[in-house]
């Protein structure tokens, strides 16, 4: 993926992201409230997750544990697998906090090396990947979050206008390459 790529792609993202809060405000209140616990969230997230996550493992070199790529790829699958029995609650956080981690790690690839308004989509990156450390440590935060959000009318739109006009920062920045 080219930095062109990586940064339009993050601000499309962010701007469709932005546009649910900013449209919808407190009618997305029930569906957002609903995800951290939602059953169906997990599967497709920690499942989205654990595919990406065991392709990286099958792909390991030598220098990378690659001689015990088959062994890790068993114990990897087993506690994902062992994650839906174990611990079934939040796990649609923690899969979306694993997305984020594999995301950021692509991101950042792709603007490796480069400075000036590459530093723009870094940043962003960066506090994502800090916010998906804490909330796959503490998925209750995520809960607590929203409840925070949604106790004014404003916030929600606050919330969503932010990202957005990051959004439409990241997209324009991208055509500056």
């Amino acid at each position: 993926m080219s930095l062109f790529q990586a940064t339009l792609f993050t601000g499309i993202f962010l701007i469709a992201f932005g546009a649910h809060f900013l449209w919808h405000g407190m009618a997305s209140e029930k569906s957002a409230k609903a995800f951290p616990r939602s059953t169906t969230a997990a599967y497709i997230l920690m499942g989205a997750a654990t595919a990406w996550f065991l392709y990286k493992v099958m792909h390991l070199g030598p220098a990378d544990f690659g001689q015990y790529k088959k062994l890790l790829f068993i114990l990897f699958l087993v506690v994902a697998v062992g994650s839906f029995y174990f611990v079934p609650d939040f796990l649609a956080v923690r899969g979306l906090a694993a997305l984020t981690l594999l995301t950021a790690g692509a991101l950042l690839d792709a603007s490796y090396m480069y400075f000036g308004a590459a530093l723009i989509l870094k940043v962003f990156v960066y506090i994502c990947i800090v916010a998906a450390l804490l909330l796959g440590a503490s998925p209750y935060k995520l809960r607590n979050f929203l409840e925070w959000l949604y106790k004014s009318e404003q916030r929600p739109k606050i919330f969503g206008g932010i990202f957005a006009a990051y959004g439409l920062l990241l997209a324009g920045v991208a055509f500056s390459y």
